[in-house]
């Protein structure tokens, strides 16, 4: 058998790419998408983006309402979820943890894992009491370095494992200063405020191997008495769920 050369496997590549691109572009707040809003996401012509569309729409990807001309992912993104989930035990292990948790602090808990490059979204419970809901979108892609559930992961996986670790510490003494605060305490801290908002975030094991990282995102206006009811809470539970993944 021929293997493809690199010219002839780079339009395939170049193909796959363009549908993740086309998939992520749906969100829990923009669940329906128009032929030109995919078109924009995408980057090419309309007659690109119908091609690709046609495509997912096949392999029941995608869905297509006439009546309205706009998308939505299909039927089978629900079983590739599933599947997705049944390979991360810990999603469905951290539940009622996440659950626990929010009831006691009141504040949307996330929880997420190391996709080799950097954090990625898979749960998020905002199910609280305030008036305002902090929603963090499944699947989200979160910095590897300047996000505290990033900052967890740098701290706790190998180095090989992390490929941006040892230039981001050679290059920042202040975020190698970090990482050894958080070994000491367990709990990432110093998470930059954005959109006004402050996340809170300690490591998950299993077997010694750091697995997941469940955070708490708060408002950034928090008394100094509520980040320290916060961590606390936060310990006890990521401590509790390594426990049952078989760390204690």
């Amino acid at each position: 058998m021929v293997e493809p050369s690199g010219d002839q496997g780079a339009p395939a590549i170049q193909a796959v790419q363009r549908a993740a691109i086309i998939m992520s572009a749906f969100t829990p707040a923009r669940p329906r998408l128009s032929l030109n809003e995919i078109t924009v996401a995408l980057g090419t012509s309309k007659a690109t983006a119908h091609r690709y569309t046609k495509a997912l729409r096949a392999a029941n990807l995608l869905r297509y309402d006439p009546s309205e001309t706009v998308y939505s992912l299909g039927p089978q993104v629900l079983t590739l979820a599933a599947a997705a989930r049944a390979g991360l035990p810990v999603i469905k292990l951290a539940e009622p943890f996440m659950e626990q948790l929010l009831r006691e602090v009141q504040e949307t808990v996330v929880l997420s894992v190391w996709d080799g490059e950097s954090p990625i979204v898979v749960a998020s419970n905002d199910n609280t009491n305030h008036v305002a809901r902090v929603a963090v979108r499944i699947g989200a892609r979160l910095s590897p370095t300047a996000s505290a559930q990033g900052r967890v992961f740098c701290t706790y996986l190998p180095e090989d494992e992390v490929p941006m670790l040892r230039r981001e510490i050679q290059s920042d003494p202040e975020f190698a200063e970090e990482l050894d605060r958080i070994r000491e305490c367990g709990v990432s801290l110093k998470s930059p405020v954005v959109n006004g908002l402050r996340t809170l975030a300690a490591p998950v094991f299993q077997a010694d191997r750091v697995v997941a990282a469940l955070a708490i995102v708060a408002t950034s206006n928090a008394t100094e008495e509520q980040v320290e009811v916060h961590i606390d809470a936060l310990r006890r539970f990521a401590e509790r769920l390594s426990a049952t993944l078989g760390n204690g």
